[in-house]
C-alpha cells in the first residue's frame, strides 16, 4: 500500500502546470440570462433545461456560439415564449455577436438541447434542437443563414426530448439520429403532490419517479437529409422505456461501426450495441455500463467516450445525482467494462455535487485526458435545509497517467469555482490557440465561458471532411502517434448532457512538436495516414476519393 501511494505522487509531481480557468462570458457579449420556468423550480420541467454549443455556422473556421433557452408555463399556456435561444458569431477578438436573426434561427420553443451534423451532406452543418413540444431541424443553406426545415425533415419528434446525437449508424455516407425523451409531462396537466415529491423529507418538486416515462426515437436518413423513424426496425423500441437525458456514440467495441449509450435518471442505462445489419441490441448489464459497481440504479445526466487510458478503447464516464458518485467505466476489451470510480479517485470528490454537463478533455496538452463536469442541484430548497448547495461549482479530474484522477477544481482558476446551478458543457477551442475552453448554460443567470489561460505545452487540432464518408467526419476515429504515445479520438456530435463541442478533433502533444503518423479510419472503414506531420497547427483533412 505504502509503495502505492509514494508511485502515485511521483507521477503527479512530473506533471506539467495546470492551467487556470476564467469566466469571459460577460464581457465577450455572451449575456443571454436563460430561461427556465420560475425561480422556485416547482415542478421538473423548470429543473432540467440548458443546452449549449459550438458550431462553425459560417465556415470560417472560428466556432461560434449557440444557447439553447427555455421559457415559463404561463407562456407555453398562453403560446407566446419570446425566450428565444441564440446564436452568437465568434468576432476573432475574444467577443462574439448576437445573429440569431441575422442567421434566421429565432425559435419559440422551450428548449432543452441540440446535436449538429451535416445532414443532407451540402458541406454545412446544421441544427437539431430539442424541445418541450415539437423539435427543430434548422438547415443551413450555406451563406450564414438557416431555414426551418422541421416539418419537411420527418423528424420533429414531439414530446418531451432531452438529448440528441448524430451518427451514420448503417455505414451508408450519410447522417442519421437519436433523440432521447425523458417523461410524459402536461403543463395543464401538473403533478400533484404526494409521498414521492420528497428529498430527505421534505416536499420539492416531483418526479422522475412517480412519472412516465418517454420513449426515445431513433431516425434514419433518406439520403436527401429527410428522415423516416426507424425505432421499431432497429430494435431500438424494445428496450423498456426510462427516463433518458444524456446520450453519446461511440465505437466502444472496436469493431467498425458506432454504437450508442444513453443516461438514464433513477432507471439502468442502456447501452445499444450496433450489430452491423441496420439493427441494435440493448447490452448494458451483460457490458457492466447498466448500474453501479454494487448493482444500484443511478441517476445518469451527462455522458462522453473516451479512450483516456491511451490503450485504443473507449472509455466512457457518466454524471449522476448528489449523495452518489460520477461513475468511470472502463473498458476491458471484448464488449465489457468496470466500474472503476473508486479506485480511479473520481467516486469521493463527486458524491456531495449533482453532475450534469461532462466531457473527457486534455487540458494541460500532456497527452492524457482530462474530466471536466458542471454541477447544480435540482432543488432551490437545499440551500435552506443546509443539505448540500443548489448552487455548485465545477469539477476538474487531472489525469495522473497512471489510471487515477486527482480532482483539482478548487485551484484551478476563479472561473472553476464560481458557484451556479449548471446544466449543458460543451468544450472547444474559441480563440484557435490550441487550448480547450468551455462553455456552460447556468439555469436562470448568463452562461459561463471559461477560456483556458495558458499552458506550457504542444498540441494539434485536426478538423475532417468527409466525401464518401458524411461530410462533417462524424463518427470517423483518429489514432496518432509521438513517440511511444498513442492517442485516440472519434468525431462526436451530442454528448455531454444537451450539448454540442467542437467537432474538431483535439491533442495534446506534450513536448513533442511532430507527430509521427495519423491514422485516420473513416466511416465505413476506409483509412488514411499522414506522417511526419508539423504540431501546433490546426490541420484540415479531406477523405480520400475512392480509386
Amino acid at each position: 500500500m505504502h509503495r502505492k501511494i509514494i508511485v502515485s505522487l511521483t507521477l503527479a509531481a512530473a506533471l506539467p502546470a495546470f492551467p487556470p480557468f476564467e469566466n469571459i462570458g460577460p464581457r465577450a457579449g455572451l449575456d443571454l440570462k436563460l430561461t427556465s420556468g420560475s425561480a422556485s423550480k416547482a415542478y421538473i420541467l423548470e429543473s432540467m433545461g440548458g443546452g449549449v454549443g459550438f458550431i462553425d455556422y459560417d465556415s470560417d473556421g472560428w466556432i461560434d456560439v449557440f444557447l439553447v433557452n427555455g421559457s415559463t408555463l404561463d407562456s407555453e399556456r398562453l403560446g407566446n415564449n419570446s425566450a428565444s435561444s441564440r446564436l452568437f458569431r465568434n468576432n476573432h477578438d475574444g467577443t462574439f455577436a448576437d445573429v440569431t436573426d441575422k442567421a434566421g434561427v429565432r425559435t419559440s420553443r422551450w428548449g432543452m438541447g441540440m446535436c449538429v451534423g451535416d445532414v443532407n451532406n451540402d458541406g454545412f452543418d446544421d441544427f437539431y434542437l430539442t424541445n418541450y413540444g415539437p423539435n427543430t431541424l434548422l438547415l443551413s443553406r450555406g451563406d450564414g443563414t438557416f431555414r426551418d426545415f422541421s416539418a419537411e425533415s420527418g423528424a420533429q419528434a414531439s414530446g418531451w426530448s432531452s438529448s440528441c446525437g448524430f451518427a451514420d449508424y448503417d455505414q451508408d455516407g450519410d447522417l442519421d439520429l437519436y433523440v432521447s425523451s425523458y417523461i410524459e409531462f402536461d403543463i395543464n396537466h401538473l403533478p400533484q403532490d404526494s409521498a414521492v415529491c420528497r428529498f430527505r423529507g421534505f416536499k420539492v418538486q416531483c418526479g422522475p419517479r412517480g412519472l412516465t416515462p418517454a420513449r426515445g426515437r431513433f431516425f434514419e436518413n433518406d439520403g436527401s437529409g429527410k428522415f423516416i423513424d426507424a425505432s421499431e426496425k432497429t430494435g431500438i423500441a424494445k428496450a423498456r422505456s426510462y427516463y433518458s437525458l444524456g446520450v453519446v456514440w461511440g465505437d466502444y467495441d472496436n469493431d467498425g461501426d458506432p454504437d450508442l449509450f444513453v443516461a438514464n435518471d433513477s432507471t439502468p442505462n442502456y447501452l445499444y450495441r450496433n450489430n452491423g445489419d441496420k439493427t441494435f441490441t440493448e447490452v448494458a448489464l451483460p457490458a457492466g455500463v447498466a448500474v453501479s459497481d454494487d448493482g444500484r440504479e443511478q441517476a445518469g445526466m451527462g455522458v462522453d467516450f473516451g479512450d483516456y487510458d491511451n490503450d485504443g478503447d473507449l472509455d466512457l464516464i457518466v454524471t449522476n445525482f448528489s449523495e452518489d458518485y460520477d461513475t468511470l467505466y472502463r473498458n476491458d476489451g471484448q464488449g465489457r467494462f468496470s466500474d472503476v470510480s473508486f479506485v480511479a479517485g473520481i467516486a469521493e470528490p463527486s458524491w456531495k455535487y449533482l453532475g450534469w454537463g461532462v466531457q473527457f478533455v486534455d487540458l494541460d496538452l500532456d497527452g492524457f485526458l482530462d474530466i471536466v463536469a458542471a454541477n447544480g442541484h435540482v432543488y432551490p430548497e437545499v440551500d435552506a435545509h443546509q443539505i448540500g448547495s443548489y448552487r455548485q461549482r465545477k469539477m476538474i479530474f487531472r489525469n495522473l497517467r497512471n489510471g487515477k484522477f486527482e480532482e483539482i477544481g478548487s485551484s484551478a482558476g476563479p472561473g472553476i469555482q464560481e458557484l451556479h446551478s449548471s446544466r449543458g458543457l460543451a468544450l472547444g477551442d474559441i480563440n484557435n490557440d490550441g487550448q480547450m475552453d468551455f462553455l456552460i448554460a447556468n439555469l436562470d443567470e448568463a452562461p459561463s465561458l471559461l477560456q483556458n489561460k495558458g499552458v506550457v505545452g504542444n498540441w494539434l487540432m485536426i478538423k475532417l471532411k468527409g466525401t464518401r464518408s458524411n461530410r462533417s467526419g462524424i463518427g470517423a476515429r483518429v489514432t496518432i502517434k509521438t513517440g511511444s504515445l498513442t492517442q485516440m479520438r472519434e468525431v462526436k456530435s451530442g454528448g455531454s448532457y444537451q450539448s454540442q463541442g467542437d467537432l474538431r478533433l483535439h491533442f495534446g502533444l506534450g513536448t513533442a512538436q511532430t507527430v509521427d503518423e495519423i491514422t485516420i479510419r473513416w466511416p465505413g472503414g476506409a483509412t488514411q495516414t499522414l506522417k511526419g506531420v508539423r504540431g501546433n497547427q490546426i490541420l484540415t483533412i479531406e477523405e480520400k476519393a475512392r480509386g
